[in-house]
């Protein structure tokens, strides 16, 4: 059953859809939330921010638009329940001396780093659609830019203009953040 065609008949309420597009989808929906979640999420996190984006499928299906598809739709909820349980967690504390110990890393350095990746977090969701859903598909989730541009009714080439012209954008916005080269000024 393709895409569509399972946006369609969830959106009838039929539960086997439900379990049609639980069987295609978790596997895609735990890649979307661990790269959202980076190595903060646990294995319980991503199976919780899963099951709580299938939840939010079925009592939500009244609003599906069978025409977008059901991809789309899934990673983009997924992606926000990641985003959100990882606001809402508590960061666990380690001793200092631990802190970077694995990785070389120092606490001022983490914490450029996810400032800057809060930044261009922001920066991209500010873009403009279709361009916001563009470069989060492309860099975020790793979907082929042929899907995206497809399921944004785009011509590869008009995608890859968009993708051009939403990086320089980009660029331009953490610029004047004092964020362009990665870290906070």
């Amino acid at each position: 059953m393709n895409d569509k065609k399972l946006a369609q008949k969830l959106k009838q309420g039929d539960r086997l859809a439900l379990n049609r597009a639980m069987d295609a989808y978790t596997p895609y929906l735990s890649a979307v939330a661990w790269n959202a979640m980076g190595p903060a999420a646990s294995p319980e996190d991503v199976e919780e921010v899963v099951s709580d984006t299938f939840l939010a499928l079925w009592s939500r299906r009244d609003s599906l638009q069978p025409e977008q598809g059901l991809k789309p739709w899934l990673a983009a909820v997924a992606r926000n329940r990641a985003v959100d349980r990882l606001r809402s967690a508590r960061p666990a504390s380690l001793p200092l001396e631990e802190v970077g110990a694995a990785d070389g890393s120092t606490p001022e350095g983490e914490l450029e780093r996810r400032m800057f990746a809060d930044a261009l977090r922001r920066a991209v969701e500010g873009l403009p659609p279709p361009d916001d859903q563009l470069v989060l598909r492309f860099y975020y989730e790793e979907e082929q830019l042929k899907d995206i541009a497809r399921d944004l009714g785009l011509s590869v080439t008009a995608a890859k203009s968009r993708l051009c012209r939403a990086r320089r954008k980009l660029k331009e916005i953490l610029t004047k953040g004092g964020l362009a080269d990665g870290t906070v000024g």
